[in-house]
């Protein structure tokens, strides 16, 4: 039921726009009402998200089934004509269930259809009105309600999670004068760098249409055509193509706002700004043969990780920060900070912290919220403007289209997920599921009959929104700007700034892409875009391919580095919701060291998950369900040696006749070997690996040997937690790995 003083607040308002608001002043308080009806004062915060979302939920206990429209019935039995006579057209309420069954879905998404997202808070470090007007930032401790959605880009909603991909990292701020959506993703840079080629990209990248395969993957011709064709793309290919593809969650990985926004002041003067929104989990990725093995496990890897983290209180945590530069600085740097294939290094301009972005709630309801948020590049307040981006320049058009095609109208913002937690007022009117009453018959502008509100909110009169005055165009063009000219010399920056081994990660991941192109007209137009990366480079992955590389091409060749884009740099800075992986046994039940060892991880926040199996006895889960991409580190338990007996024959490893010499180690509780496939792949996964006691001749079977890099053992419990504990900030452990020679 919509509280009263909700219905009061609205009674005036007209349709929903993303306009903002034009009363968003404490000079004006009350709205303009009939004169019988009470005045509304307005809100000097936004609503937090329970308070507003519950307005809107709907409590099904101890109540009998009703109509849509509240009659009391029953629909478990359709009406028929005698006990075995046909359907009748008369029953409404089989038609009415059915029909709203059959409605249930929208279009999904073109791009971004899989997604999982949540509910949080930030909070401003301060008062930040030398730079920006935005209200949300003008003073310290000041709390802002946000949803953020994560989500792949290519696959469709039943795709896996950890494909590789560039990642959506969509937040939405519900601040006091109205929403403002940063549109990112978790890479700094996109594919292309005007808006009229998008759906070119997205064409080439799909699923071929002829057979709607492969489902979420680039590893086709058509894509790397593109790539090819366009090599615009090949920066945002380089980190698609490193660890920043396959992350360990959506709380291990950084939002970007990609594109250069403008912050100005009340007075009108403006900074350029990039934005960033970094975790304060640390980073972590996958391997690619790790996340492979995940999305045919568990598909909703990331989302379970997600909504687990925040269940359990373990409430991922990111710093809101911006690159701050003057309007004259658009060309300093040696390329064009209008360019979304560009990034500014980090070294040259630092980010400056503004605040923190909290998640601490999980959706009531994933369509309600997750799938029907829409947001919308053009969705800014005061204090913050678009540049002249020609990427961004199309996106503020684009985002308010698609909404318009998912949800068949116009009022998609009227949806609680999408309302601001503001009042708003406006003109716009009717559509299909308008779900207000305006009450100003005079839905114009100027009007005397409704004594001219809505009034004209602007930079001096109602707190409104303004453009930049300082913004200006030249002449009409149709061609890209020659400063954007070098799409090679960043992508090569990426490329040094990262380790070796993950360079080599970045050369496998295309040779894996590469190998599987059929065309040998792509393959060779991809050598010769990557030889003007670099000539190492196209060498390496033409080696894979059994073919030549081009002669070195060095126009665009440097040795330049830059900070903050490698993955495995830097440790975790937390261990939240990590998981270890306890392997023991039936026969070695009762062992202390378990609940030690619990008691310790759990103390860092890390969950120990004992595998055993069978159920019962505080074990979590059995072998036949668990599988190393399930763990981040794997510990073997004292007396569970005969668990990982290796077999010299597995020819009969499926026999059911019995057990002999050859099957002495086989169960029906688990596949053959399980129990020892867990701990070699955790190994060949760079995963931290342990064991307690007797439990180390597991090592032996799995051929890893004790005291290298992390790999842990013996009996002192207290010690392991401790090796345990940096291992799992170290997360990877990467010497593990071959490097081409």
């Amino acid at each position: 039921m919509v509280a009263s003083r909700f219905l009061a607040v609205l009674a005036a308002c007209g349709q929903l726009s993303y306009a903002a608001c034009p009363l968003m002043s404490g000079e004006l308080d009350s709205r303009d009402l009939p004169a019988d009806h009470p005045n509304v004062r307005r809100d000097t915060t936004a609503t937090p998200t329970d308070e507003f979302l519950a307005q809107f939920e709907v409590n099904d206990n101890d109540a009998y089934m009703t109509s849509d429209v509240g009659g009391p019935i029953s629909d478990q039995d359709s009406l028929t004509a005698g006990d075995r006579g046909p359907t009748l057209l008369e029953d409404f309420i089989f038609r009415q269930k059915i029909t709203h069954f059959d409605h249930e879905r929208v279009p999904e998404r073109a791009v971004h259809a899989r997604g999982a997202g949540a509910h949080g808070v930030f909070t401003s470090y301060g008062d930040w009105s030398n730079i920006t007007d935005a209200s949300f930032l003008k003073s310290s401790g000041k709390e802002t309600p946000v949803f953020i959605r994560y989500s792949t880009v290519a696959g469709s909603r039943g795709s896996a999670d950890t494909v590789r991909d560039v990642h959506g990292f969509a937040t939405r701020f519900y601040t006091d004068e109205g929403n403002f959506d940063i549109v990112g993703n978790n890479i700094p840079v996109f594919f292309i760098q005007d808006a009229i080629q998008f759906p070119d990209l997205i064409h080439a990248v799909k699923p071929k249409p002829d057979r709607e395969i492969p489902q979420a993957a680039t590893a086709h011709d058509s894509a790397w055509d593109f790539f090819s064709q366009q090599p615009s793309s090949l920066h945002t290919l380089f980190w698609a193509m490193s660890g920043h593809g396959t992350p360990r969650s959506f709380r291990h990985m950084d939002g970007w706002g990609v594109h250069t926004f403008r912050f100005v002041t009340a007075e009108g003067k403006t900074k350029l700004v990039k934005f960033r929104l970094k975790t304060l989990q640390g980073k972590a990725s996958l391997l690619w043969e790790e996340a492979q093995v995940v999305a045919g496990k568990n598909a909703d890897f990331h989302r379970q990780d997600l909504w687990d983290a925040i269940e359990a209180g373990n409430y991922p945590e990111y710093e809101f920060e911006v690159q701050i530069m003057e309007e004259e600085d658009q060309l300093r740097f040696g390329f064009d900070l209008l360019d979304p294939t560009k990034i500014v290094p980090e070294d040259i301009i630092p980010f400056t912290p503004l605040g923190k972005l909290t998640l601490n709630r999980n959706p009531r309801n994933y369509f309600a919220e997750t799938e029907q948020v829409m947001f919308q590049v053009g969705h800014v307040v005061r204090g913050i403007d678009f540049t002249e981006d020609p990427l961004l320049q199309g996106r503020i058009f684009s985002y308010l289209d698609t909404q318009i095609n998912r949800h068949g109208g116009p009022n998609f913002e009227q949806l609680p997920i999408n309302q601001p937690r503001v009042p708003w007022h406006n003109n716009n009117r009717d559509g299909a599921g308008q779900m207000y009453i305006p009450l100003n018959t005079a839905a114009y502008s100027p009007n005397s009959l409704n004594e001219g509100s809505p009034k004209q909110a602007n930079q001096t009169a109602g707190r409104g929104f303004f453009t930049a005055p300082n913004r200006s165009a030249g002449k009409l063009v149709r061609a890209k700007s020659s400063s954007f000219a070098d799409v090679w010399s960043q992508a090569r920056l990426f490329f040094n700034s990262l380790l070796p081994v993950e360079q080599q990660f970045v050369v496998n991941a295309m040779r894996f892409e590469t190998s599987q192109l059929t065309s040998d007209v792509v393959k060779s137009n991809v050598l010769i875009q990557l030889n003007r990366v670099s000539h190492d480079i196209a060498t390496r992955v033409a080696s894979a391919l059994g073919v030549s590389a081009p002669a070195a091409d060095p126009t665009y060749y440097h040795d330049n580095t830059t900070t903050g884009v490698s993955v495995s740099k830097d440790p975790l800075l937390k261990l939240d919701g990590l998981k270890v992986g306890y392997l023991t046994s039936n026969a070695a039940s009762g062992n202390t060291s378990t609940d030690s060892l619990k008691s310790a991880l759990a103390a860092l926040k890390v969950n120990l998950v004992v595998v055993s199996e069978t159920l019962g006895n505080g074990v979590n889960q059995t072998y036949s369900a668990s599988d190393a991409s399930q763990f981040d580190a794997i510990i073997v338990g004292d007396g569970t040696g005969a668990l990982f007996t290796t077999s010299n024959n597995l020819a009969n490893s499926n026999s059911t006749s019995g057990y002999n010499a050859t099957t002495a180690a086989l169960s029906t509780l688990y596949p053959a070997g399980r129990p020892l496939q867990i701990l070699q792949d955790g190994y060949r996964w760079g995963k931290p690996v342990g064991a307690v006691g007797t439990g180390s001749k597991a090592f032996d079977a799995a051929g890893i040997k004790t005291g290298t890099p992390g790999v842990y053992g013996g009996s002192d419990v207290s010690a392991l937690s401790s090796d345990l504990e940096a291992g799992l900030k170290q997360f990877k452990f990467l010497d593990r790995y071959p490097l081409d020679q």
